[in-house]
This record gives C-alpha cells, sequence and structure tokens, in this order.
C-alpha cells in the first residue's frame, strides 16, 4: 500500500484542491441541517435556537400549495429526463450518419454552444422572443393566421416551455457524451450486419443502441438523482405569479418562504427532505442499473 501511495502521490496530490473545496463547501455546510429540527433564530445561533423536533417538517406538508409544488417539481423534472434522454440520443445517432466531417463539427459546436450561456442571459432573450405582442414566435404565428399565445402566463404552456428551452440549451452537451459512446462501438461489428444484410434501422437498433446502453444507463441515473431539482435558475428567471399554478416548484417556494420570508428552518427542512429522497432514488436506480442492465457505477 505504502508503496503504491508513494508511487501515484503526484495524482493525490492534484486532486487535493478540490477534495479541500468539496470538504469546504459541501460536507462542513451539513453541519447546518440541525436547523430543519429548530426554530433557528439568527441572533441565537444554532447553539441558542429552540429545538421542536419534527414541527418543521410538519408544517411544510400543512401548507396549502406543498402538494401542488411537489407535483410540479416531480412533472417538469420527469418532463426534462424524458426529453434529456430522447433528442440527444436521436441527434448523436443522425450526426454520427453525417460522413462531412466540417459539416458535422460546425453542427456540433452550434448546439453546444447554448451550454455556455446562463439562465439569466437566456431568459431575458426568451422574454423578447417569447412576448405575446411583440416576440418573433407570436409574430410568426399571427403571420398564419393563429391568436398570439402568452407562453410565459399561460398555465398551459409553461411546463413545456421550460421542458423545450431547456432541452435547447442542454441538449448539446449530452449528445457529445453519446457521440463519445459510439467511438467505443467495435466497427467489426458493422461489418458483420452488412454481410448477413442488416439495414441502417437494424444495425441502428442491434449494434448501435446496445453499444450506448452503458452510457445511457449512467446518465439516466444520475438524473433520477436529480429528479426533485426541476432547474431553479430557469424557472425563478421565467415565472410569474400567473403561473404558480404549474411553475411554482420546491425550490421557488424555499426562496420565498425560505430566504425572503427569513424562514430559515423551513428553508432547511425542505432541503432535507429533498436530499432524503434523492439518496432513495438514486440507491434505487443504482439497483436497477445493476439488476436489469448488469452495470454498476460504482
Amino acid at each position: 500500500m505504502y508503496k503504491q501511495f508513494k508511487a501515484q502521490w503526484p495524482l493525490h496530490l492534484m486532486i487535493l484542491p478540490g477534495l479541500v473545496f468539496i470538504i469546504i463547501y459541501e460536507y462542513i455546510p451539513m453541519l447546518g441541517i440541525v436547523m430543519a429540527f429548530q426554530n433557528y433564530i439568527p441572533a441565537l445561533g444554532i447553539t441558542g435556537s429552540k429545538w421542536v423536533g419534527l414541527d418543521n417538517f410538519e408544517y411544510v406538508f400543512s401548507l396549502p400549495d406543498t402538494t401542488t409544488v411537489f407535483m410540479n417539481t416531480l412533472i417538469i423534472a420527469v418532463m426534462k429526463i424524458i426529453a434529456g434522454l430522447i433528442v440527444p440520443i436521436t441527434t448523436a445517432l443522425l450526426l454520427n450518419e453525417v460522413r462531412a466531417r466540417l459539416f458535422k463539427r460546425a453542427v456540433q459546436t452550434m448546439i453546444y454552444l447554448p451550454h455556455f450561456l446562463s439562465w439569466v442571459i437566456l431568459s431575458g432573450i426568451l422574454i423578447d422572443i417569447l412576448s405575446p405582442s411583440q416576440g418573433l414566435v407570436n409574430q410568426l404565428l399571427t403571420w398564419v393566421g393563429l391568436e398570439p399565445v402568452y407562453f410565459l402566463g399561460d398555465n398551459r404552456w409553461f411546463r413545456t416551455v421550460m421542458v423545450v428551452t431547456n432541452e435547447w440549451k442542454e441538449f448539446g452537451f449530452s449528445t457529445i457524451v453519446y457521440l463519445a459512446a459510439l467511438t467505443s462501438i467495435n466497427p467489426a461489428l458493422y461489418e458483420a450486419a452488412v454481410i448477413d444484410g442488416a439495414g441502417r434501422l437494424r444495425q441502428t437498433w442491434h449494434i448501435t443502441l446496445p453499444g450506448m446502453r452503458p452510457i445511457i444507463v449512467l446518465l439516466v441515473t444520475l438524473s433520477l438523482g436529480k429528479v426533485l431539482n426541476a432547474g431553479f435558475d430557469q424557472i425563478y428567471n421565467l415565472i410569474s405569479p400567473q403561473v404558480y399554478e404549474t411553475g411554482d416548484i420546491i425550490d421557488t417556494m424555499v426562496y420565498r418562504v425560505g430566504l425572503i420570508e427569513a424562514q430559515y428552518s423551513f428553508a432547511t427542512a425542505v432541503g432535507l427532505l429533498k436530499s432524503v429522497i434523492s439518496l432513495i432514488l438514486i440507491s434505487v436506480s443504482y439497483w436497477l442499473a445493476y439488476r436489469f442492465a448488469n452495470y454498476r457505477i460504482f
């Protein structure tokens, strides 16, 4: 063990800054979880605040909008997971068939660029594009004889807009991951399939998709652990009181009640509840990945 560590000490030294960062910003703040079981008052601190047990959790579930908020979070997150699986895989398969390398690289670059833009910037762009009066989308709808749609102020459209815009921003990153997975598939398998008379669709179904299965299982498993994170940055910048019925999620409710109204114990209780549920979901997804795909992540 000592000889192995001595030989690899430069590698351990390289991960030391990241390890220190995680300890300071991820593990040490976990001590504050105790606020979920207190009536936390900043002036008294953690040690001086009154212990209330599970009262904060009872308060969370007693709020009239809690069920709606949890359902909104779950629906939006699941829709994003499904879209985040179908769109990048389809795009990667299509790009893999392109033989013009310059065109392929150009498309990869264009679809990847939105990933680097913050939702603060994109929300301003989307508000202008989707404006019911002067937005480009509604101008096109009017031009073809349809009525303008208030995409960001209509409960019937808000969830769909969140999923579509999120996928437009992020699918380029996942596409590149899947394209990298395609390069690991043995070309001899395709040659054997051609000899057997398999067309492109059969090759895709029987060779390409099974070859991509490990990375698909990995990304889906990791995404299940974030099923209660429907995207605070995006929704916070685009939501309005008109669409709270279908767009208000756990994180936006916590921001309003826990931070703006200074109910820190409430915010901590919801955060702890989310973490416990996410831990259960990701544990189940790990088991399912091994049980049905014979794939171990760790």
